[in-house]
């Protein structure tokens, strides 16, 4: 289906208008046909909208890889070197080549390749157009779909979970990273579809697959494989409990009611997880490991999750027990009864001595683990929510606490509070603040929320609105962890924030680490030329102290001072700190 070097060479020489490089440009954009153009290393460097609909791929996903991210895997190798042979002969390809969409579907497309040659002849660019191929091709396309498709749920089946495994395995291979496949079985699931029907069995599945969809990534691999068999791949997992935390929402997804032709029905899950590279490096390998983790999960009384490594189900049953523990310890609060407590840390001015305010630390001491760390059961808060009650009732008992000790004669305090992501995009976040500042007379000076770097850079929008009315009520407002985030200095500079907070990790190190000190001295400077406070967390050795001072950081906060105390302790130390003063 090529056309000769005469005919394109006379297209070539037709003396046309010149048409400006901005016209060029508008007509690649809107252009309803696909088309991508790549360098001579043939790395994509441009695409169209009309290629990111048809492919599902955004445009960042697609600058930079090679076409074949496209690729179905249809076409032989004798195919690609007969294309190849024609673009370096005649400079130019035409044909039909079936393609594949983000999500694994397949799709054919007459694609025209062009060779665009620099002044001196090389190769300076590839322009690929991919256009419809009509009616008579539409028959073709609904095959290929079903091919590759279930038809009962539109999810991937089995052939193209087993293709779209292998390219994940090899993605994680390439890279380093982890990968975890869940083998999902319905229980009961032949019982409903025997008493009351296949009808009704076909509804409950559907109901099933849009459920899975609902907790996972867009990147994830949802598939049906047969009868009540579903599968979910995990690609370029953090952790292997990152696995646990999709399959517990799975589980509690899928427990819930189902309301289908007149009948309410339940579909619980028992779910095997294996993982890559740990269990296997295969499909074959992972998915029977999967499938023998998920009969552990029947065996252990259905309705639950098992991995096929002994280590990670402690792992993972030890999570899941936390979790209980920590949304009971919640939900029996109260003011004669609490397992949480409030610890305080001092932060010094640097240049006085001066104790100007504490930053309020949660603590967590549970009967059955004992204290547990705030790395482990905050992660988990955030994880399932449960974050937002417990961040409410940190200011709720901060304000009170603070009454305490004005009524003790301490004043001049100002106490730090840590707001998470869920609770600044809550609704009642203004109101709880005005609420309990009310409720205990206090004035909002009297604290100071901090929200971490990547807080402030979650929906950026909604973040500036918030703290805008935060800081409209008198509240200081400061960045915490500042420098392990993305921050964009120009949207930094329209926050209305009076404090940055050095990350206690570039402290650490700041006596032997040039990159560290680097940062230091950098990000102390920068905070200063857009008229801020600068706070260093971590300060524990005299050298750090006297290295921050030198660079003029204006607070200090560290075990060098204090490590973090109960409240009584926190008292005394104020006090003591106040008299010492006062009789200087």
């Amino acid at each position: 289906m090529t056309r000769t070097t005469a005919a394109r060479n006379a297209e070539h020489r037709q003396d046309k208008a010149p048409l400006s490089e901005k016209v060029f440009q508008r007509a690649f954009e809107h252009s309803n046909e696909g088309m991508l153009v790549t360098d001579s290393g043939q790395l994509i460097v441009a695409v169209n909208d009309a290629l990111c609909r048809l492919s599902g791929y955004s445009a960042g996903e697609l600058i930079g890889q090679n076409p074949r991210i496209l690729s179905s895997g249809r076409a032989t190798p004798e195919f690609y070197a007969a294309l190849w042979q024609t673009l370096n002969t005649e400079d130019y390809w035409e044909g039909e080549i079936w393609n594949k969409q983000k999500d694994g579907a397949n799709y054919l497309r007459f694609v025209r390749i062009s060779v665009v040659r620099k002044v001196d002849g090389s190769i300076g660019n590839y322009v690929a157009n991919f256009s419809e191929i009509e009616a008579n091709h539409e028959v073709a396309d609904r095959l290929a779909y079903l091919a590759y498709h279930d038809p009962l749920t539109n999810l991937p089946n089995r052939l193209a979970f087993e293709s779209q495994l292998a390219q994940s395995l090899r993605s994680c291979e390439r890279d380093g990273k982890q990968l975890a496949l869940m083998l999902i079985d319905l229980d009961n699931f032949k019982n409903i579809n025997d008493t009351l029907g296949h009808h009704v069995g076909d509804l409950l599945l559907q109901s099933v697959a849009q459920r899975l969809r609902e907790c996972v990534r867009g990147s994830d691999l949802v598939a049906r494989i047969g009868g009540d068999e579903f599968v979910v791949v995990l690609p370029e997992i953090e952790a292997p409990l990152a696995a646990a935390r999709v399959a517990s929402k799975i589980q509690s997804n899928l427990a819930d009611s189902y309301r289908i032709a007149d009948h309410v029905l339940y579909a619980t899950p028992s779910i095997g997880i294996s993982l890559y590279p740990i269990d296997g490096s295969d499909p074959g390998t992972l998915l029977r490991n999967a499938d023998t983790a998920m009969y552990h999960a029947k065996n252990a009384g259905r309705n639950n999750h098992q991995f096929y490594t002994a280590r990670m189900n402690e792992a993972s049953g030890e999570r899941l027990a936390m979790e209980n523990e920590l949304r009971q310890a919640i939900a029996a609060i109260s003011p004669e009864r609490s397992e949480f407590a409030l610890h305080f840390q001092p932060q010094i001015e640097t240049v006085s001595g001066r104790v100007l305010g504490v930053e309020a630390l949660l603590r967590w001491n549970n009967p059955k683990f004992g204290p547990v760390s705030p790395l482990r059961f905050i992660a988990i808060a955030e994880e399932t929510g449960l974050i937002q009650p417990l961040g409410d009732w940190v200011i709720w008992e901060t304000c009170r606490l603070v009454r305490v000790m004005k009524k003790q004669g301490i004043r001049g305090i100002r106490v730090a509070i840590n707001i998470s992501a869920q609770q600044l995009r809550h609704e009642n976040l203004l109101l709880l603040v005005r609420g309990a500042l009310a409720c205990y007379d206090l004035e909002p000076q009297d604290i100071e929320f901090e929200v971490t770097e990547s807080t402030a850079m979650d929906n950026p929008e909604m973040t500036l609105s918030i703290l805008d009315q935060l800081a409209a009520m008198g509240i200081v407002l400061a960045i915490d962890d500042f420098g392990t985030g993305y921050s964009s200095l120009a949207y930094l500079k329209h926050l209305p924030i009076k404090r940055l907070k050095l990350d206690r990790s570039f402290v650490t190190d700041i006596e032997t680490d040039a990159n560290d000190a680097a940062i230091c001295t950098a990000t102390i400077a920068l905070g200063h030329s857009l008229g801020l406070e600068l706070v260093a967390e971590g300060v524990e050795t005299e050298a750090q102290r006297d290295f921050l001072a030198g660079l003029g950081c204006d607070i200090l906060q560290g075990y060098l001072y204090s490590r973090p105390m109960p409240f009584d302790d926190t008292v005394a130390y104020l006090k003591a700190h106040q008299a010492a003063r006062a009789s200087n």
